[in-house]
C-alpha cells in the first residue's frame, strides 16, 4: 500500500480544524452532523449544529418533537427534506432500533436520508467500520494525487476514485483517515490555488509535479441553471392577520409555510400571475394595493427573482387547492412557522415596526 495514509494521517493530527463534532464519539451527534454537512458550508454549519442539539440533545428528544419544531430549528440551513429525512429515521431508530444508531450497512441504510455517502462517513467515523468516503474534497485530492484527467462529473471516473480511497482507507482508523482526506481538501488542496507547498503527499502528487493543478480535476461544464420569475401575493385582512400556506410534503421544501403564489407563464405580466396564481392555489379574487418587496434566491438547481404584492381578497373564500393547509395569522407571530428563506425575508420585514404602523387601503 502507498504511504499516502500514513503522510496524511500524520499531517491531519497536527492540523485538524477544531469542530465541534470531532469533540463527541456519540453516533447520534455525528449523524447530525454527517446530515448537516451535505451541500453546506463547515463555517455555516457549525451555529445550526449547535443549537440543534442544545432544543434536541438526544435521538429521543428529536423522535418526540413535531416535524415544525424541527423544521423551525432548521429553518435557513436549506436543502429541507434533510431535517425531514432525519426526524423521520430518529423515529426508525426508537422503534426498531432501540434508539441505537445501527451500526450495519444494511441497517444504517434502511434510515431515511442516509445514502452510501452519509452511511460510509458516519459507520468510520462513529462507529470505525472500515468504508472510504468519497465527496468533492476527496475527488479533488485524490485525482490530482493519482493525476486523473477524466471527467469527474460521469459515474466511471467517480467509480475509479471510489476503488482508490477504498483500497487506501486503513482498518484500525478509518474515520480518521476520512476526516483527513477531506481536511487537506478543504484547507490545502483547495480547488484554486492549493497550497502544494505545505501538503503532507505533494511530494508523490501527480499534478503538483506536473504543474496541472489548475486543470485536474476536470469537470464538464454544467448545464445553464434557469432563472423563473416568481409572483407572490401576500394577502392581509382588516385586523393584520395575513394568509400563509403550508407546502406538502412531497413537495421541494415540504412542510414549509409560504405565501401562495408561483411561476410567471409567458407573455404575463407579474401582477397577472399574481392573480392566476392567486384563484389557482385558493380559489380567490384579489385587488393588489401595491408592490411589497423584490429580492433574488438561488436554489441547487435554479435561481428565482420573486416580486411580491400586499393584496387583499375581493371575492371568493380561500381554500388549500394546492397546498397542505393555508392560516390566517397575525403579522406579529409570523416568526413562530419555519418559511423558506426568501419567504423569510418578507416576513422580517412584515414584523418591521415601519410595516406595521403602515396604513394601507385595505
Amino acid at each position: 500500500m502507498s504511504d499516502f495514509p500514513d503522510k496524511i494521517l500524520e499531517w491531519y493530527y497536527h492540523h485538524k480544524r477544531d469542530l465541534p463534532w470531532r469533540a463527541t464519539d456519540d453516533p447520534y451527534k455525528i449523524w447530525i452532523s454527517e446530515i448537516m454537512l451535505q451541500q453546506t458550508r463547515v463555517d455555516t454549519v457549525i451555529p445550526y449544529y449547535e443549537r440543534f442539539l442544545e432544543r434536541f440533545p438526544t435521538i429521543y428528544d428529536l423522535a418526540d418533537a413535531d416535524q415544525q419544531s424541527v423544521l423551525k430549528c432548521w429553518e435557513g440551513l436549506g436543502y429541507y427534506s434533510r431535517g425531514r429525512n432525519l426526524h423521520h429515521a430518529s423515529k426508525m431508530v426508537v422503534e426498531n432500533f432501540d434508539g441505537q444508531l445501527p451500526s450495519t450497512w444494511k441497517e444504517i441504510t434502511s434510515l431515511k436520508g442516509i445514502g452510501p455517502y452519509s452511511a460510509s462517513a458516519i459507520l468510520s467515523i462513529a462507529f470505525q467500520k472500515k468504508h472510504a468516503v468519497v465527496d468533492g474534497n476527496v475527488i479533488r485530492v485524490l485525482s490530482r494525487y493519482y493525476g486523473i484527467q477524466d471527467d469527474i462529473r460521469k459515474s466511471a471516473t467517480k467509480n475509479r476514485i471510489q476503488e482508490l480511497a477504498d483500497d487506501l482507507v486503513p482498518e484500525d482508523v478509518p474515520g480518521d483517515f476520512n476526516q483527513a482526506v477531506m481536511e487537506l481538501g478543504a484547507t490545502v488542496c483547495t480547488p484554486q490555488s492549493p497550497d502544494c507547498l505545505t501538503c503532507p503527499v505533494s511530494s508523490d502528487c501527480v499534478a503538483a509535479n506536473s504543474a496541472q493543478t489548475d486543470v485536474i480535476p476536470y469537470k464538464s461544464p454544467a448545464k445553464k441553471v434557469p432563472h423563473h420569475q416568481i409572483g407572490i401575493g401576500i394577502i392581509i385582512r382588516e385586523n393584520q392577520e395575513v394568509l400563509i400556506a403550508h407546502r406538502k410534503e412531497d413537495a421541494m421544501l415540504g412542510g414549509l409555510w409560504e405565501f401562495p403564489g408561483g411561476k410567471q407563464e409567458n407573455d404575463e405580466n407579474i401582477q397577472d400571475t399574481v392573480h392566476r396564481e392567486l384563484r389557482e392555489e385558493l380559489g380567490v379574487e384579489v385587488k393588489i394595493i401595491e408592490p411589497f418587496m423584490r429580492l433574488k434566491h438561488a436554489y441547487s438547481h435554479f435561481k428565482i427573482t420573486l416580486h411580491s404584492f400586499i393584496c387583499q381578497i375581493t371575492d371568493g373564500t380561500p381554500s388549500p387547492k394546492t397546498s397542505q393547509k393555508i392560516k390566517w395569522v397575525p403579522i406579529d407571530t409570523l416568526g413562530e412557522y419555519p418559511f423558506p428563506k426568501a419567504n423569510r425575508d418578507l416576513t422580517n420585514k412584515l414584523r418591521s415596526k415601519e410595516f406595521l404602523q403602515k396604513e394601507l387601503n385595505l
